[in-house]
């Protein structure tokens, strides 16, 4: 039995393959050792997780967020080791699982635009450069969490047009000091802030979203995939839930610059659940 995960700081998406290429899905809740700590990751996994999976696992593949540090992925090492105690366990970085699901054997840019940011470029084998994504509190453009704070802090400050701040009142219950307690005080304020994407999703139409949503997919491509050799003749592709949601802007954006963009998937469990698929003899 081989399982996957791809995990984001919002969300994991898992995978169980067995021998006769069968497949069973589950979700849970995002996990970053940046952002967790290893009894609550533990607690994820050994009181959500397993009890949920009746067979015997042979090996776990993990890729996610906050998984490119020695530290982290000895954390995660640990935590799957106890829940699967005879199971062969590789920890990677989500980056690797991006460019695994979009790029298959090919060369290319692969990007993750969801409640963060990220981008490499993959030579078709492994990741040869990478940009720092630097977290939602010093870059992440583009992000859900990005949107979310931008979209705060006008509100906040009254850079907002009326009609649209009177709808995001109704919807949420907004205040300064709300506010800067989930971001200050609270667990995990990337995930506060990008629950605010969903309202732009839902008032696209307005000038100020579509303007505002445009401006992040500009400030990403300018500071991650520009920044690649060969950016403008290898194909770039994108994974995460702005992109896939927001993909007309982002591809608007992208012709703009005379970037090609082929795939757009909202997440890469399923090319990664392929790519170890086939693995199986």
């Amino acid at each position: 039995m081989i399982l996957i995960a791809d995990s984001g700081s919002t969300k994991t998406d898992w995978r169980l393959i067995d021998a006769n290429h069968e497949i069973e899905q589950y979700k849970s809740s995002g996990i970053n050792p940046y952002q967790q700590k290893e009894e609550d990751i533990r607690a994820e996994v050994l009181e959500y997780l397993k009890p949920q999976i009746n067979q015997d696992v042979h090996q776990v593949f993990f890729y996610g967020s906050g998984c490119s540090s020695p530290a982290n992925i000895a954390t995660l090492e640990r935590v799957f080791k106890e829940a699967f105690p005879s199971a062969f366990v590789k920890i990677n970085h989500d980056l690797l699982g991006a460019a695994r699901a979009l790029c298959g054997h090919e060369a290319g840019i692969a990007c993750i635009i969801g409640t963060g940011t990220n981008s490499c470029l993959y030579d078709g084998r492994e990741i040869i450069s990478n940009v720092p994504s630097l977290g939602y509190v010093m870059a992440d453009e583009g992000s859900g969490a990005w949107l979310g704070k931008q979209v705060l802090t006008d509100f906040l400050r009254g850079d907002m047009d009326s009609d649209l701040a009177g709808k995001l009142t109704k919807q949420y219950e907004v205040s300064k000091d709300e506010v800067l307690e989930n971001v200050y005080q609270k667990h995990m304020p990337n995930r506060y802030l990008a629950k605010f994407s969903r309202f732009l999703f839902h008032n696209i139409d307005h000038p100020y979203v579509y303007q505002l949503v445009y401006r992040g997919f500009t400030l990403f491509i300018e500071k991650n995939v520009k920044k690649y050799e060969n950016f403008d003749q290898l194909p770039v592709h994108f994974t995460g839930s702005i992109a896939f949601y927001y993909n007309s802007i982002l591809r608007q954006v992208a012709f703009e610059q005379d970037i090609t963009i082929k795939h757009v998937i909202e997440n890469p469990i399923a090319g990664l659940t392929l790519f170890h698929k086939n693995s199986i003899l």
